[in-house]
């Protein structure tokens, strides 16, 4: 039978503004009666000199601030964010950072609302997952693109006792404006860059390698935006390089990665986030090194569950047209790896010190957050989990 796009409903409030200079107009897009906490994580904010600019664009504001946010933003910090609003009666959130700081923005403007245990705002094993009816409203300035946080109703929060890392999602919590500087980029290093490239791209690709189903527009958008990243990625990952064109594009594709639009309709895969998400809590790996080692195992385990996708993604996106079927395949296996690895990116478990010792550390914790038929079809179980798990092992970095 054929698979057909599925009855959708889209809806997406966040006003962008984004271009050069856009700070100066954060008197136009907060009420001047709001009482605002700016959030954000280390000092880069106050090195690159970020954080004087908003405050001076909101010099007759009543501000506060809270720093700390982690890179994994914590349920442990975020509550302490969450007591200073009740304190001193914040009533507007404006966060500074990259999606890090936007998630745990988001979980703060909506715990600060929440009536009993905010553990209970997720699921997966964590809480009871129960739905946010309110959330103080948020703004966002985004200096690293990479999870378009910016432009979503998802926060993802790693809890230190539990040793989870999990989400929820919730139209209470978009952002109800971004503004997107693409010069923010320019005192980003190339790790941080490279870490934004690739977490956009396997936000793409998760929400394309799938099955098909006749979405022309949704699978010729990702397309699109896989080839700009690989297209552009070796260079704006030079951090010297400021080059506004390339950055612009950059941070623009960052944010439709997953802002929504090319999710509509279509089936979804997310599993090499949810393995990713236990490699992080198993040694802190940044989240993006993650993704980049593990997604070359998922293609090649997942091979003949994603066949006819692996085969238009390699013909679209890597214009490789010789070769059978299965050789296509491996080649764009081989293509992917090898971008990852031109932008800095390990490309296997090896690479950000993981052994064979952690699988079942790694699948004991897939259990524990539910994570036991995860993918587009439902039908990843935690053996096939533990076999991406091995093969990530196994391949050659």
């Amino acid at each position: 039978m054929q698979q057909e796009i599925a009855n959708f409903t889209f809806q997406n409030p966040t006003k962008i503004v984004f271009g050069k200079n856009q700070i100066e107009s954060l008197s136009t897009l907060i009420p001047r009666d709001r009482k605002v906490l700016i959030t954000y994580g280390g000092g880069s904010v106050k090195r690159s000199g970020v954080l004087d600019r908003v405050r001076e664009a909101l010099t007759d504001y009543d501000l506060g601030e809270f720093g700390g946010i982690e890179a994994n933003p914590t349920f442990e910090t975020c509550m302490q964010a969450v007591e200073l609003i009740k304190k001193e009666q914040f009533d507007f959130i404006l966060a500074i950072g990259g999606g890090s700081v936007i998630d745990g923005s988001k979980f703060i403007a909506a715990a600060a609302k929440f009536e009993g245990d905010p553990t209970n705002i997720f699921g997966d094993g964590v809480g009871t997952g129960e739905p946010v009816k309110a959330a103080l409203p948020l703004g966002t300035i985004l200096t690293l693109p990479a999870t378009a946080s910016e432009m979503n109703s998802i926060s993802v929060i790693t809890f230190k006792e539990k040793k989870a890392k999990v989400g929820f999602s919730s139209l209470q919590v978009y952002p109800t404006f971004s503004v997107l500087d693409p010069e923010m980029t320019y005192t980003l290093p190339s790790k941080q860059l490279a870490n934004g490239v690739t977490d956009s791209f396997v936000h793409i690709i998760e929400q394309y390698l799938t099955f098909p189903v006749g979405g022309m527009v949704q699978d010729g958008f990702a397309e699109s935006l896989m080839k700009t990243l690989i297209k552009i990625g070796p260079d704006v990952v030079k951090e010297d390089l400021h080059d506004y064109t390339l950055r612009a594009n950059y941070m623009w594709t960052a944010t439709l990665a997953w802002n929504g639009i090319l999710s509509t309709g279509v089936p979804g895969d997310w599993s090499t986030h949810a393995l990713g998400h236990e490699l992080t809590v198993l040694n802190d790996t940044d989240h993006a090194k993650t993704l980049s080692a593990i997604l070359p195992a998922v293609m090649t385990v997942r091979k003949e569950q994603k066949f006819d996708k692996l085969v238009q993604y390699a013909e679209n996106v890597w214009s490789i047209t010789d070769g059978s079927d299965e050789e296509k395949i491996d080649a764009a296996i081989s293509k992917t790896a090898a971008f990852f690895k031109s932008l800095g990116m390990p490309v296997t478990l090896n690479d950000i010190n993981v052994s064979s010792s952690d699988i079942d550390f790694l699948i004991s914790q897939l259990e524990t957050h539910e994570c036991t038929a995860i993918s587009e079809r439902g039908d990843q179980t935690l053996d096939v989990s533990r076999a991406i798990f091995e093969k990530a092992l196994e391949l050659e970095s």
